[in-house]
């Protein structure tokens, strides 16, 4: 019997993820000390291009390197604090660049790429980003922003494949749009564990709104000198869209068949709601210019997810609100409890708060509704919520893990939502959810997510992402935000009405 697991993990290898100290060889990295803007750190593979030993480049002036007229747009976004993920073209030494700046303490790093030139002109690209926003402001609900979406960064970018990836509550990634097209496994409706994106991982996305590997065999280009010369140590390159890629992770992507990938961040509440994952079976480089589209797009689905979503918890808590007002209104005209909240006939605390059945135990007195356990495990019920000395509502939808006598009646008690009156006493109303058996499609077993070798150093990811089903026992649906909110007020009506009356 299979309950439900914590798959999160901290582990994305042995070295954190903003101190890899490599870039990846599409890109190029300065380090400019901010008082004297000369060259404290860059990456190997600048000296190829600009003709210069690795010791000449050091301490060069940025003068030195670029023309008045770019050495103006670099310093003036430093002095404006424009620099935020807003790229600007520049010239190195004879070289077309496009890039990023990132502001450190004490100094600042010029991210930058090779500019890349096509023959889609701007008011094309603007168009066709204006139809994806239009497209996007008209949908309707959150599945159909997460479809329409993929859709449109999928027509952008033109990767192979794209998937709306979403976290639960446990950080566990379930895919629910995709587009697909070639080689690419299809994994519509199929679940990822946490631990495929670590904690550290997912923090990342906090400050990158985006993750672009154009090819995971590309060769890894060190900094020189190794450790910065400011800070002493390794140099932070956790906002870097060009910061080199964990092992694990390239050989994760060679399990799934991809060469390339790009992962884009979905917001809500500034948090990481999901993820747009995209995938090549092929290199696949795109520009800073269609990153940037990329960004954009991210911005409104965020934007668009929550607003949706903010509709759709208003909904509802405007329902709830005149149905507990009704039920209030009820026990008001009996002027009891047990008939005015339990009522088998019309509305009651069962309807309201989506509970299967509900026990009411008050001045020793017991009345229950619809579908509950049996009274010998409400008494010892009772006894639990008293050891754990709650004074307000108390939800979960996963009670035998908390209260191990549950697991025998989970069919009745997977889920409680319990609203103590007078607990010390004993006076306390419980709804009951009972369990709904949840088959999950994992994307491989979940269990393998890392494996070490003997030597207990060298680790690998899990070589499969075929389907693994696994039946989850003991849950309940959850109680939502606005059921529990709803509770709490009906608990603080029922405490009132408890305290002024001495019959019931």
């Amino acid at each position: 019997m299979a309950e439900k697991k914590n798959y999160d993990s901290d582990f994305c290898g042995s070295l954190p993820l903003n101190q890899i100290n490599v870039v990846q060889d599409h890109g190029y990295l300065l380090a400019i000390k901010n008082e004297t803007l000369n060259v404290i750190q860059f990456s190997e593979n600048l000296a190829g291009i600009i003709l210069l030993e690795l010791n000449d480049l050091l301490n060069k002036q940025l003068s030195d390197l670029f023309k008045p007229d770019d050495l103006h747009k670099i310093t003036d976004r430093l002095q404006f604090g424009l620099q935020l993920k807003a790229p600007l073209v520049i010239e190195l030494m004879g070289h077309q660049m496009e890039a990023l700046i990132h502001q450190k303490e004490g100094f600042f790093i010029l991210e930058m790429e090779r500019k890349q030139y096509t023959d889609r002109f701007f008011t094309e690209a603007f168009e066709g980003v204006k139809l994806a926003i239009a497209r996007l402001e008209a949908c309707r609900t959150v599945e159909e922003v997460s479809a329409v979406g993929i859709a449109e960064i999928q027509k952008i970018t033109g990767f192979n494949g794209v998937m709306m990836y979403r976290f639960d509550e446990d950080w566990n990634g379930t895919v629910i749009a995709e587009e697909k097209s070639g080689e690419l496994e299809r994994y519509l409706g199929h679940t990822f564990p946490a631990s495929d994106i670590p904690r550290q991982a997912r923090q990342l996305y906090l400050k990158n709104p985006y993750r672009l590997i154009s090819n995971r065999e590309y060769k890894p280009v060190r900094l020189y000198p190794v450790l910065n010369p400011l800070t002493k140590s390794f140099t932070d390159l956790s906002d870097l869209n060009i910061r080199g890629v964990a092992a694990v992770h390239l050989e994760y992507l060679k399990n799934m068949n991809v060469t390339a990938s790009m992962s884009i961040r979905v917001i809500y509440h500034g948090e990481l709601w999901g993820l747009i994952a995209c995938h090549h079976t092929t290199t696949k480089y795109l520009s800073l210019e269609v990153c940037s589209v990329c960004e954009l797009l991210s911005t409104i689905i965020s934007a668009r997810i929550e607003s949706l979503s903010h509709r759709q918890m208003a909904d509802a808590e405007t329902y709830l609100q005149k149905e507990q007002t009704k039920l209030m209104a009820q026990v008001y005209a009996t002027n009891d409890l047990f008939e005015g909240l339990l009522n088998e006939g019309g509305i009651n605390l069962a309807g309201v708060l989506n509970a299967d059945g509900v026990v009411a135990v008050i001045n020793g007195e017991t009345a229950g509704l619809k579908n509950i356990p049996p009274p010998e495990f409400v008494e010892d019920l009772i006894l639990w919520l008293q050891t754990r000395n709650i004074e307000r509502v108390y939800a979960t939808d996963r009670l035998p893990d908390a209260f191990e006598d549950a697991g025998e009646v989970s069919g009745l008690a997977s889920g409680i939502l319990a609203l103590p009156i007078n607990l010390e006493r004993g006076d306390v109303i419980i709804c009951f959810k009972g369990e709904v058996k949840r088959e999950i499609k994992w994307g491989g077993n979940p269990n393998e997510a890392i494996n070490f070798e003997l030597d207990g150093k060298n680790y690998h990811p899990r070589n499969s992402f075929k389907l693994w089903q696994q039946t989850v026992h003991h849950t309940s649906l959850p109680w939502t935000d606005q059921e529990v909110a709803a509770a709490e007020v009906l608990r603080s009506f029922i405490y009132e009405f408890y305290t002024k009356n001495n019959r019931f």
